[in-house]
Protein backbone atom coordinates (compact mmCIF):
# COMPACT_ATOMS: atom_id res chain seq x y z
CA UNK A 1 0.00 0.00 0.00
CA UNK A 2 2.97 2.20 0.79
CA UNK A 3 4.91 1.77 -2.51
CA UNK A 4 1.24 2.31 -4.49
CA UNK A 5 1.00 5.48 -2.03
CA UNK A 6 4.44 7.13 -3.37
CA UNK A 7 3.98 5.87 -7.03
CA UNK A 8 0.88 8.14 -7.06
CA UNK A 9 2.76 10.85 -5.35
CA UNK A 10 5.63 10.91 -7.89
CA UNK A 11 3.76 10.65 -10.77
CA UNK A 12 1.63 13.40 -9.69
CA UNK A 13 4.34 15.56 -9.27
CA UNK A 14 5.84 14.80 -12.76
CA UNK A 15 2.82 15.62 -14.34
CA UNK A 16 2.86 18.98 -12.40
CA UNK A 17 6.18 19.82 -13.05
CA UNK A 18 5.19 18.68 -16.70
CA UNK A 19 2.67 21.51 -16.85
CA UNK A 20 5.24 23.81 -15.10
CA UNK A 21 7.72 23.45 -18.30
CA UNK A 22 4.65 23.43 -20.86
CA UNK A 23 3.37 26.88 -19.47
CA UNK A 24 6.93 28.59 -20.54
CA UNK A 25 7.40 29.64 -24.54
CA UNK A 26 10.29 29.57 -26.21
CA UNK A 27 11.91 32.58 -28.16
CA UNK A 28 11.23 31.20 -31.51
CA UNK A 29 7.51 30.37 -30.47
CA UNK A 30 6.71 33.77 -29.42
CA UNK A 31 9.83 36.43 -31.45
CA UNK A 32 11.88 36.98 -34.72
CA UNK A 33 15.03 37.13 -34.53
CA UNK A 34 15.29 37.78 -38.18
CA UNK A 35 12.78 41.04 -37.72
CA UNK A 36 15.37 43.02 -35.35
CA UNK A 37 14.47 46.30 -33.95
CA UNK A 38 15.91 49.42 -32.10
CA UNK A 39 13.43 51.60 -30.52
CA UNK A 40 14.20 54.76 -28.21
CA UNK A 41 11.62 55.95 -25.72
CA UNK A 42 10.49 56.53 -22.24
CA UNK A 43 9.74 54.13 -19.95
CA UNK A 44 6.35 53.79 -18.91
CA UNK A 45 6.00 50.86 -16.59
CA UNK A 46 8.47 47.99 -15.31
CA UNK A 47 6.76 44.96 -14.90
CA UNK A 48 9.36 42.64 -12.39
CA UNK A 49 7.81 39.35 -12.26
CA UNK A 50 8.20 35.88 -13.37
CA UNK A 51 8.60 34.22 -15.65
CA UNK A 52 10.10 37.51 -17.32
CA UNK A 53 10.79 41.29 -16.61
CA UNK A 54 9.17 43.38 -18.52
CA UNK A 55 9.40 47.07 -19.72
CA UNK A 56 7.18 49.63 -21.41
CA UNK A 57 8.21 52.51 -23.30
CA UNK A 58 7.06 54.99 -24.87
CA UNK A 59 7.58 55.33 -28.87
CA UNK A 60 7.64 58.34 -30.91
CA UNK A 61 7.28 57.95 -34.44
CA UNK A 62 8.69 60.44 -37.44
CA UNK A 63 5.11 61.66 -37.67
CA UNK A 64 5.14 62.47 -33.88
CA UNK A 65 2.35 59.60 -33.17
CA UNK A 66 3.49 57.99 -29.59
CA UNK A 67 2.62 53.99 -29.49
CA UNK A 68 3.35 52.15 -26.73
CA UNK A 69 6.04 48.96 -26.69
CA UNK A 70 6.73 46.42 -24.61
CA UNK A 71 9.68 44.39 -24.13
CA UNK A 72 10.33 41.28 -22.67
CA UNK A 73 13.39 40.51 -20.72
CA UNK A 74 15.25 38.08 -18.63
CA UNK A 75 13.69 36.19 -15.29
CA UNK A 76 13.76 38.67 -12.55
CA UNK A 77 16.71 36.17 -10.74
CA UNK A 78 18.79 36.35 -14.12
CA UNK A 79 18.67 39.89 -14.35
CA UNK A 80 19.19 40.46 -10.83
CA UNK A 81 22.97 38.00 -11.27
CA UNK A 82 23.80 40.49 -14.13
CA UNK A 83 23.17 43.89 -11.80
CA UNK A 84 19.72 44.34 -12.50
CA UNK A 85 17.39 46.00 -9.38
CA UNK A 86 13.59 46.42 -9.29
CA UNK A 87 14.62 50.31 -9.48
CA UNK A 88 17.27 49.96 -12.22
CA UNK A 89 15.34 51.81 -14.69
CA UNK A 90 12.76 54.66 -13.81
CA UNK A 91 9.65 55.70 -15.14
CA UNK A 92 10.05 58.84 -17.92
CA UNK A 93 13.83 57.66 -18.15
CA UNK A 94 14.91 57.71 -21.78
CA UNK A 95 16.28 53.78 -23.08
CA UNK A 96 17.53 52.83 -26.36
CA UNK A 97 16.35 48.92 -27.01
CA UNK A 98 17.64 46.39 -29.11
CA UNK A 99 16.23 43.14 -29.83
CA UNK A 100 13.66 40.71 -32.11
CA UNK A 101 9.66 41.68 -32.77
CA UNK A 102 6.89 39.91 -32.16
CA UNK A 103 5.70 37.51 -34.09
CA UNK A 104 2.59 38.39 -34.56
CA UNK A 105 3.36 41.45 -35.26
CA UNK A 106 1.79 43.24 -31.97
CA UNK A 107 3.98 45.94 -30.34
CA UNK A 108 6.19 43.78 -28.73
CA UNK A 109 9.62 42.95 -28.72
CA UNK A 110 12.61 40.54 -26.49
CA UNK A 111 14.92 43.13 -25.22
CA UNK A 112 18.46 41.53 -26.23
CA UNK A 113 20.42 45.31 -25.30
CA UNK A 114 19.25 48.06 -23.31
CA UNK A 115 21.50 51.28 -22.91
CA UNK A 116 20.53 54.52 -21.19
CA UNK A 117 20.15 57.11 -23.81
CA UNK A 118 21.37 59.75 -21.77
CA UNK A 119 25.15 57.87 -21.01
CA UNK A 120 25.25 55.42 -22.87
CA UNK A 121 25.95 53.30 -20.01
CA UNK A 122 24.61 49.49 -19.46
CA UNK A 123 23.15 49.37 -16.05
CA UNK A 124 25.00 46.47 -14.03
CA UNK A 125 27.90 46.45 -16.42
CA UNK A 126 27.20 43.08 -17.68
CA UNK A 127 23.47 44.02 -18.47
CA UNK A 128 22.17 41.72 -20.90
CA UNK A 129 18.74 41.19 -20.87
CA UNK A 130 18.32 38.42 -23.31
CA UNK A 131 15.77 36.00 -22.37
CA UNK A 132 14.38 32.72 -23.45
CA UNK A 133 17.40 31.72 -25.84
CA UNK A 134 16.97 34.95 -27.47
CA UNK A 135 20.18 35.21 -29.82
CA UNK A 136 22.91 37.74 -27.40
CA UNK A 137 23.48 40.80 -29.57
CA UNK A 138 26.90 40.73 -27.09
CA UNK A 139 28.55 37.97 -28.74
Amino acid sequence: MKVRIVGVLIAAGLLLAGGVTYAHHSFAAEFDATKPLTLKGMVTKVEWVNPHVWIYINVKDDAGKVTNWGAEMGPPHGLQRRGWRRDTLKLGEEVTIQGAMARDGSRRMNASRVTMTSTGGRPGETLDAASSGAPNSDN
